[in-house]
């Protein structure tokens, strides 16, 4: 008699590595720079908003969290219908995939790109097609259009590509849908939105708007400093919400997690001057790597991109001597997130370590 077997991609899933915590160090403060979280702490209402939440915890949360999507839809001026509301922008990533791929349907994305797309892909037993980006970091476009076949029924655009850093323009986004089939639904991944700054910058909502296949994905866990409450929402023409909100977990966004997200975009102002330092702190570091003879690829996220290859796990050694935790990508290299000022001049100190 055998024991209950999952199914066969099960055993395929590989396993997501989360950046690990810093350990201490006598006489050091150490930074875990390996997350891509924000450094700074809530603000004081949202710390309020939450508390108040939280005391109402022997209840169910708000299955409709009626509060975020009013919220949401106007802020961009949408109808509640084309929102979608899940644990963190990575949930609509698996819900997508889950809700348009059939067994052995095709998803194409760039690699190195975010960690969970073949988690997501495969766990829906569907087909991992990646296309490696361009020596600078940047998608490959031409090529992810070349691998779209008859199976193909989702493409993955990281933009600010996680880990390496690069944007894609609007007007190579809008090249690129413009050779993609009308049946393929195409995800732009934006994170980290809040933190491009360059001409031509993708603006995914009006690409949702004008485009009936396409989604964009955002977060509250990097600019708006949600990490621990897992809070993301896609914006897409009504029928593709509506499918993301049938596969949806019921009650997946806690009452606390809406109070708190509902209280950040009330001050998202403040927010965004906190935006605004880690930008100009990312800048500062760029700067720095640029004058120590470091050549990185364009950082347009809350991180930066050594492409150490091989030296990689010894680039993350060297970081850990400095005090500062990285996220090592064996073989290829280290993304190393923007953290509070003493942490990024190690970052600096760090590109000693390729001379």
């Amino acid at each position: 008699m055998t024991s209950p077997q999952p199914r066969d991609c099960v055993s395929r899933i590989p396993a997501y590595v989360a950046g690990k915590p810093p350990l201490a160090r006598p006489g050091l403060t150490t930074y875990k720079l390996s997350s891509n979280e924000n450094p700074y702490p809530p603000l004081p209402g949202v710390v309020e908003a939450a508390t108040r939440a939280a005391e109402q915890m022997n209840r169910y949360p708000d299955m409709g969290n009626t509060a975020l999507y009013e919220a949401l839809a106007d802020k961009f001026g949408i109808a509640a219908d084309d929102l979608a509301l899940a644990t963190g922008s990575v949930a609509l990533i698996y819900q997508l995939v889950q809700a348009f791929c059939e067994p052995g349907d095709e998803v194409v994305y760039a690699w190195r790109s975010f960690e969970a797309y073949p988690i997501a892909v495969t766990a829906a037993g569907a087909r991992n097609v990646q296309v490696p980006v361009l020596p600078d970091g940047r998608h490959d476009l031409d090529g992810m259009g070349k691998a779209i076949t008859d199976r193909t029924k989702v493409v993955l655009v990281c933009t600010p590509n996680n880990p390496t850093g690069p944007s894609v323009t609007q007007t190579e986004l809008d090249d690129f849908l413009a050779r993609v089939p009308g049946h393929v639904l195409v995800v732009v991944d934006e994170a980290y939105v809040e933190f491009v700054r360059m001409g031509d910058a993708v603006n995914g909502v009006a690409t949702v708007r004008a485009h009936d296949n396409v989604v964009s994905t955002r977060t509250f866990s990097k600019a708006y400093g949600l990490a621990g409450f897992r809070v993301g929402y896609a914006v897409a023409p009504q029928p593709i919400a509506t499918a993301l909100r049938a596969v949806s977990l019921p009650f997946g966004v806690s009452n606390v997690a809406q109070a708190a997200a509902v209280a950040s975009l009330r001050a998202e102002p403040e927010l965004l001057e906190r935006v605004e330092s880690l930008v100009a702190e990312r800048e500062r570091v760029v700067k720095g790597l640029a004058d120590a003879g470091l050549t990185i690829p364009e950082a347009q996220g809350n991180f930066v991109w050594f492409a150490a290859g091989d030296r990689t796990l010894d680039l993350a050694a060297a970081a850990d001597e400095l005090g500062i935790v990285v996220r090592p990508f064996a073989g290829d290299g280290a993304r190393i997130s923007i953290g509070e000022p003493e942490a990024n001049d190690r970052v600096i100190e760090l590109a000693r370590f390729f001379h």
